[in-house]
């Protein structure tokens, strides 16, 4: 069923599609986990529904080869040109095995699983890591306490990896610089300051909230703001001005404020995935298939004893056995409703960003959701419930959050990167914005700091004191 079946709906089917379209669209915002544990628990309260295991196509329910796609499902012969390929995936096609290495999964992969903390920023960071430094990165981060902080010296890592500590040095400073900022630091002091210089030049009073950190800790935790100035050499008032900014958006405990525990994350904490929702692979003639993933080994049906049942059942039972059949056919179409919304989605999505797909965030076009919203013919709502919380794993093997693909600041953040990284000497945030206007991005020199700030880049004058340290 089109994406468009989704909101429009004739008068006369009105009360019918009134449950149709709430539940679609409540499945429609649901990512891979949350699918799958509807599923389950639909399968063990509903008799009427079953599960038909085998390695069927979740669209039309034929049983399939091993490694085999769809031939009614899947046209790859007929696409044309740039045209991308996007169909429901079976588990064993999609996430059921590693797409980068081929190498098959355990069994009980099935079932997603949130990452606590470690995984959460080593996944930001894996990517500009080596081998070697993604094995002393898990080391740190294997290595931190509840508060985010980390209980074994840099020595020490190094000693174990047979390494140089200034290689685990910079190791640690790309995890402090991950988000939560400050997490992987060796104390609370270390962790503050680092959160300090991620603010940049949106600090007043930069060196003395510096001072107060390294030197006045004590004092500040206590709110001593007499002996907090003598310390700086500053009045009682000035004293208590630093320390209320440091109060405010600073945290000496980066994973509690952030995450909660660091082994149960709290509600709200990052929803991060060990297993996308969407799979982009290239073809050797180039063309992009999307494998829009299927949660369970199987496909869902209406249980045929159960309809004969139905036909004798108990007076006292008739009635609940039909809101139950109607539920598992409404359940059933509303799934293929919800697949067809996500496939229409991408194949708009694949054409749109097939740059940023194969060449990366630099490639990135600015795209918004009322964009695509309007080209499918649909209210923007529906389009965010169908990017809401769910991830992409594009041809390099870089998982990002779909949502990324809306992102209209990457591209730019991107080549503000390249111009630091390529910088002689470190540049004003109003000479990067000069730079980036001749690379056709006007932004504002506030823009470029905010953006500064979100790639975790000092700001010129550390910059310089670091080149020169």
């Amino acid at each position: 069923m089109a994406f468009t079946h989704i909101q429009r709906q004739g008068p006369s089917q009105r009360p019918q599609a009134t449950a149709h379209l709430a539940q679609t669209m409540s499945l429609l915002g649901l990512n891979l986990q949350e699918l799958n544990q509807k599923i389950e628990s639909a399968l063990a309260a509903n008799p009427a529904l079953e599960l038909l295991e085998g390695r069927h196509c979740p669209s039309c329910g034929r049983l399939l080869r091993p490694g085999a796609r769809c031939g009614a499902c899947v046209s790859i012969d007929t696409a044309k040109g740039e045209e991308p390929v996007v169909f429901i995936a079976p588990p064993e096609d999609g996430f059921g095995r590693s797409s980068r290495s081929g190498e098959e999964l355990p069994e009980d992969f099935n079932a997603a699983q949130p990452e606590d903390l470690a995984g959460y920023v080593l996944r930001q960071i894996a990517g500009e890591l080596t081998a070697k430094e993604q094995e002393i990165a898990a080391h740190l981060l294997t290595s931190l306490d509840d508060d985010g902080l980390l209980t074994v010296p840099l020595l020490e890592v190094a000693r174990y990896h047979h390494v140089p500590v200034t290689d685990v040095e910079e190791v640690a400073r790309m995890i402090m610089m991950a988000e939560p900022i400050g997490v992987g630091a060796s104390s609370t002091s270390e962790a503050m300051l680092t959160q300090l210089r991620s603010l940049g030049e949106q600090v007043p009073n930069f060196d003395l909230c510096a001072r107060a950190i390294t030197d006045g800790l004590s004092a500040l935790s206590k709110k001593q703001y007499t002996e907090l100035g003598s310390l700086l050499g500053v009045s009682k008032a000035k004293a208590q001005q630093v320390a209320e900014f440091i109060a405010a958006n600073l945290n000496p405990f980066p994973a509690r404020a952030h995450w909660g525990s660091l082994r149960t994350p709290t509600t709200g904490a990052p929803a991060v995935y060990q297993r996308p929702d969407l799979i982009i692979k290239q073809q050797e003639d180039g063309r992009l298939v999307v494998e829009v993933t299927w949660p369970l080994r199987g496909v869902l049906r209406v249980n045929p004893l159960f309809q004969q049942a139905l036909q004798e059942a108990p007076e006292d039972k008739s009635d609940q056995w039909k809101i139950d059949l109607e539920q598992a056919n409404l359940l059933i179409k509303c799934l293929a409703q919800r697949n067809q919304a996500i496939v229409r989605l991408m194949q708009v999505l694949a054409v749109v960003q097939r740059q940023f797909i194969l060449g990366g965030d630099a490639h990135l076009r600015p795209f918004t959701r009322a964009t695509i919203a309007e080209e499918l013919g649909v209210h923007e709502s529906t389009v965010s419930r169908a990017v809401a919380g769910k991830s992409v794993e594009l041809p390099s093997g870089k998982i990002v959050p779909l949502a990324q693909f809306f992102d209209r600041s990457l591209h730019i953040r991107t080549a503000l990167k390249k111009i630091v990284k390529d910088e002689r000497k470190p540049l004003s945030d109003t000479t990067l914005a000069k730079l980036l206007a001749k690379e056709g991005y006007e932004v504002a020199r506030r823009t470029v700091a905010k953006y500064r700030t979100m790639e975790g880049i000092l700001p010129a004058h550390l910059r310089k004191a670091q080149a020169v340290g």
